[in-house]
């Protein structure tokens, strides 16, 4: 019995209870998110009264149990329409975006020309910067040209740094593409777009899928810098989202939250295989 204890304390070393205790710091509170979700209490989601779906059903307009709060009698509407405005702007955001970063990605990779390195490093900028300096720097942008604070200007702002992503992703994806395979269709007598269409855009089509997808996702749960450059009658979900946590926690947050976090989850899952195929 000394001899197995001894043998289970050595395998559980520093670095084991260091990753156990770093997962658990990291992985805790999104559990409990998710399991008072189903939480009956209606006014301390912290004491557990019994298991219950009503929260959801709340949600999708399937049962009439609602809190004390007068907002959520109200919220039905502008729940489904900030919803509405997260998925508009996440697509229109998503195609625009994958457009751009897949072009400056091939043209980065293949051509040659001056302050490359330049325009490389400026393509990380907007990742590496703080959500609310842009933010701040897009509300005052669109304020000082007179553009009214809309659909249209999350959209704009949203495209600025996701194009960054979307070309991180897709310059990994060409970095281990044969650059011989251009060469030779070159060689043949292909111009310039047919040797895009027909070799260059399949080989790196896993890379701009995911790369579209991750831009999705981070749209969609987009914060910070949407809350600056939002409109009144444009209100996203995790704006929508916030408005409610300043009246206090609420079951249906933590209905709303774990529905997006399991959207976010199949999403990412998506786009991280599409990411590591090799054909």
């Amino acid at each position: 019995m000394t001899g197995r204890l001894l043998k289970l304390l050595r395998r559980v070393n520093g670095l084991s209870i260091y990753g156990y205790f770093f997962f658990a710091f990291i992985y805790a509170p999104i559990l409990l998110i998710v399991v008072f979700s189903f939480n009956a209490n209606p006014v301390n989601m912290m004491i557990w009264e019994g298991f219950t779906f009503d929260w959801y059903r709340t949600i999708f307009g399937l049962s009439n149990k609602l809190t004390e709060s007068a907002l959520y009698i109200e919220s039905s509407d502008q729940l489904y329409s900030a919803v509405k405005n997260s998925l508009l702007v996440a697509l229109i955001t998503t195609a625009v975006s994958t457009v751009f970063g897949t072009a400056v990605a091939v043209a980065v990779a293949r051509f040659r020309f001056r302050l490359q390195g330049f325009y490389r490093a400026l393509m990380f900028l907007p990742m590496i910067m703080p959500d609310i300096v842009l933010g701040i720097a897009l509300l005052i942008f669109f304020v000082s040209l007179g553009v009214k604070l809309s659909l249209l200007t999350i959209i704009i702002g949203h495209c600025t740094f996701l194009t960054s992503y979307v070309f991180v992703v897709v310059s990994a994806r060409i970095a281990d593409m044969d650059e011989s395979l251009e060469e030779a269709s070159a060689d043949l007598g292909a111009d310039g777009w047919t040797t895009f269409r027909r070799v260059t855009l399949p080989m790196i089509l896993p890379g701009v899928i995911g790369g579209a997808l991750l831009a999705f996702i981070i749209s969609m749960d987009d914060l910070v810098i949407t809350y600056f450059i939002a409109g009144v009658d444009s209100t996203t979900l995790p704006v929508f989202i916030y408005g409610m946590l300043r009246r206090g926690i609420k079951p249906e947050i933590n209905a709303i939250a774990t529905i997006m976090l399991l959207f976010s989850i199949v999403i990412a899952s998506i786009g991280l295989y599409l990411r590591a195929r090799k054909k």
